[in-house]
């Protein structure tokens, strides 16, 4: 069996790890990834219970330009779902509201993007697979992601990026991310995934009996309506959102999620306070596996939820990709 080799940038939990072994899997190779990269410690402790010992490299920008060579492996592909705050729409709001900087001025997570870039351009892997928010495509009128591509350019064929909402594939949530794939040598177009539209809903990722605790009580449902009322009469939203086990899908589920889950109350019925996901099921949304494991605390498994990636998007991604390193320029096949 063939082996495709990679290393895991900014990665979180792993959700980009677990879609390119599922890729790797389905078209008969073996994988091995052999570096990832994450700064937070209760991130590092999910992703370490459900990996095999892998090097670890906390903070990526600790890495000189001139250290790459000998520090960073040899690999085939890599993957990174470069911090997205600098670029989000709440990110750049927070930040506007603190006087920080933002986009690539924000010296803490802004400039990652190179920090890529430098291992792309020494390491040359034969390809990688970048994943953010939509807001990167209009950031900036697209300045920002109009540099990226002409940098990214200089060695390797970047197809246009895409859009893929996780809804259009499987999964009951409106997520939106782009995708930025590359390749070292160019065999012809490549294309991203068609979305499946498989038809799923809410209640199909809900667990049949969540504990009592993730009801809201009574105090905070009260301040919830009320809230929504004031936001209304001043024109600065809607407040908390109700979402019933009908629905086709919910909206977004952030990081932040764990503060009082009012973006997304699941409906529990007349006269019944709402409830928050619990964990599992936010993991669940994000078409993480029953099997993955993690026992931090609520609030760091939602941030840890929130931050990764839609497992059913990336998997058809790294699908379309194997596909195209594996294929000579007239034979490449097509991957739904």
């Amino acid at each position: 069996m063939k082996k495709i080799t990679s290393i895991d940038l900014f990665a979180g939990v792993g959700g980009m790890r677990i879609s390119l072994s599922k890729a790797l899997k389905k078209m008969g190779y073996e994988d091995e990834c052999k570096l990832y990269s994450e700064i937070n410690s209760y991130s590092q402790q999910t992703y370490e219970k459900n990996f095999s010992p892998t090097k670890l490299i906390e903070d990526i920008k600790s890495i000189k330009e001139k250290d790459i060579e000998n520090t960073i492996p040899d690999h085939d592909i890599l993957l990174a779902g470069f911090p997205c705050q600098p670029f989000s729409r709440a990110g750049i709001s927070k930040r506007k509201n603190l006087n920080r900087s933002h986009g690539f001025d924000d010296k803490d997570q802004g400039d990652l993007f190179f920090n890529i870039l430098s291992i792309l351009n020494i390491k040359k892997p034969k390809a990688f697979i970048l994943e953010n928010v939509q807001n990167l495509k209009t950031y900036q009128n697209g300045v920002i992601l109009k540099q990226m591509l002409k940098k990214l350019r200089k060695n390797y064929y970047v197809p246009d990026p895409q859009v893929l909402d996780a809804q259009d594939f499987g999964l009951a949530q409106r997520r939106r991310r782009i995708y930025i794939v590359g390749f070292l040598n160019f065999k012809g177009q490549f294309n991203f995934p068609k979305p499946s539209y498989k038809k799923t809903l809410v209640k199909d990722f809900l667990d049949i009996y969540p504990p009592k605790k993730y009801i809201i009580s009574d105090l905070l449902w009260d301040s919830h309506k009320k809230r929504k009322i004031r936001n209304k009469k001043a024109g600065k939203g809607f407040g908390f959102r109700l979402t019933y086990p009908s629905d086709k899908a919910t909206i977004t589920i952030s990081a932040r999620y764990y503060k009082d889950g009012s973006e997304c109350l699941i409906y529990r019925g007349k006269d019944k306070n709402p409830r928050k996901l619990t964990p599992r099921e936010v993991f669940r949304l994000q078409g993480f596996p029953e099997s993955f494991k993690f026992s931090v605390s609520d609030l760091q498994a939602y941030r840890q939820a929130g931050n990764a990636v839609p497992i059913n998007v990336v998997e058809k991604v790294c699908l379309n990709v194997v596909n195209y390193l594996s294929q000579s320029t007239k034979k490449l096949k097509k991957v739904a």
